[in-house]
C-alpha cells in the first residue's frame, strides 16, 4: 500500500508524492516529481517552490484524471537518488480542491434588489455581474490571486 492509498482510504482525495528539490543560482530551487514524468517546476525560495510543485502536480494529476489515464504509484522516498545538493520531500495535493479553486466558469445567481435601484443602475449602464463580483471580493477580502491560494 502506498501513501496515496492511505490518504484516499482516510476519506480525502489527496495524492502524496516524493519530490526532489535542488538549489540553483542562489535562492532559486528546482523541484522534480520523479513519479510524474515531466513534472518539473521552479520557485524563488523554498516556500514558493513547494507551492509551485503542488500546483504542477495538481495540473499533471488533473490532466491524467480527465483523460482516464493511470495514476502512477508513489515511490518509496528512501529509494529516490539525489546528489548532495538536493533533498527529497513529500508534497501533497488535493485534485478536487485544485479544480474548485481554479474553476472560473460563471455561475448564474438569482437575487433581488429594490426596483428603484435596478432602474437607476440600468440607466447608468451598470454591469451587474461585474459590480457584484467586485463587491463580493471586497466584502470577503479576496483578490484573484488570493482566491487561487485559499478558498
Amino acid at each position: 500500500m502506498d501513501l496515496r492509498d492511505v490518504i484516499v482510504e482516510a476519506g480525502a482525495i489527496k495524492y502524496v508524492y516524493p519530490a526532489v528539490f535542488t538549489r540553483e543560482d542562489g535562492s532559486v530551487y528546482r523541484v522534480v516529481v520523479p513519479d510524474l514524468p515531466g513534472c518539473v517546476t521552479y520557485g524563488d525560495n523554498l516556500v514558493d517552490t513547494i507551492e509551485m510543485g503542488r500546483d504542477a502536480m495538481a495540473m499533471w494529476l488533473c490532466d491524467a484524471e480527465a483523460h482516464y489515464e493511470a495514476i502512477p504509484a508513489t515511490s518509496d522516498m528512501s529509494a529516490i537518488d539525489c546528489n548532495s545538493e538536493s533533498f527529497v520531500n513529500l508534497i501533497d495535493v488535493d485534485t478536487e480542491e485544485y479544480r474548485q479553486q481554479n474553476d472560473t466558469r460563471a455561475v448564474k445567481k438569482t437575487l433581488t434588489i429594490p426596483a428603484w435601484l435596478n432602474s437607476r443602475a440600468e440607466k447608468a449602464g451598470v454591469n451587474f455581474s461585474h459590480i457584484l463580483q467586485e463587491a463580493l471580493k471586497s466584502h470577503l477580502g479576496v483578490n484573484d490571486r488570493a482566491n487561487k491560494q485559499s478558498s
